[in-house]
């Protein structure tokens, strides 16, 4: 699926160094940096088998960051592998390719909180008629718990079952092998590199008195 977006479009390529996108590091060239995130000195199932957690500072206004991330096309830019986000007939619900699974489409819809600068991508690959896959994201107020102006983002998967069983079959593409939760013990280390992303967009647009959220998204 191509895209129309210009995503990235108010950066130079090549200027913000360690942002991983499928674009310019395929799945099987990222696939080592993953495993080698992966340390061995922990039990993984123990640490990421329920849940899987990640967060970090952003040195960017929180409400500048959590306006980025409440626009569902901000995913175009800071995810991995999600392009080409295109509205459905449904209010809300926007599909895309994530380009992780061959011809695997996508369903988003983005509920936000904006008092509580939560922002929850519920999500599901093939249909969108159950969006089972939920990412939920909060924003905070790093002078609350850091005393420092920016921003912390909490990150939060839960294992639905359907990661062990793809529930419609029927909706998937006949040729395709993987399923979204063969990548389940990866999630840990592939959101952390998403989430290094959205850090170095959101403190490369703060730190030159760009928008946070680009002029295409308005």
């Amino acid at each position: 699926m191509s895209t129309s977006l210009p995503a990235l479009s108010d950066i130079p390529g090549g200027v913000i160094p360690g942002v991983l996108r499928i674009e310019n590091s395929d799945r099987e060239a990222t696939t080592p940096i993953i495993l080698d995130m992966l340390r061995s000195v922990y039990p993984h199932q123990q640490v990421f088998g329920e849940y899987c957690t990640v967060h970090g500072y952003i040195d960017a206004p929180p409400h500048d960051v959590f306006t980025y991330l409440a626009d569902t096309r901000s995913l175009e830019e800071w995810t991995y592998s999600l392009r080409g986000f295109t509205p459905t007939e449904q209010p809300g619900l926007w599909s895309a390719h994530d380009r992780l699974g061959s011809d695997t489409t996508i369903y988003t819809r983005t509920v936000t909180n904006a008092e509580a600068m939560t922002v929850d991508y519920h999500c599901a690959w093939d249909q969108g008629r159950h969006l089972w896959m939920i990412y939920l994201l909060r924003v905070v107020d790093a002078q609350v718990v850091f005393d420092k102006p920016g921003s912390v983002v909490l990150w939060t998967n839960c294992h639905h079952p359907f990661y062990d069983t793809n529930p419609y079959p029927d909706t998937a593409p006949t040729e395709r092998v993987p399923w979204v939760g063969d990548f389940w013990d990866m999630f840990a280390a592939g959101h952390e590199l998403e989430l290094n992303n959205l850090t170095a967009l959101c403190e490369y647009r703060a730190r030159r008195g760009l928008p946070i959220t680009p002029a295409w998204m308005s």
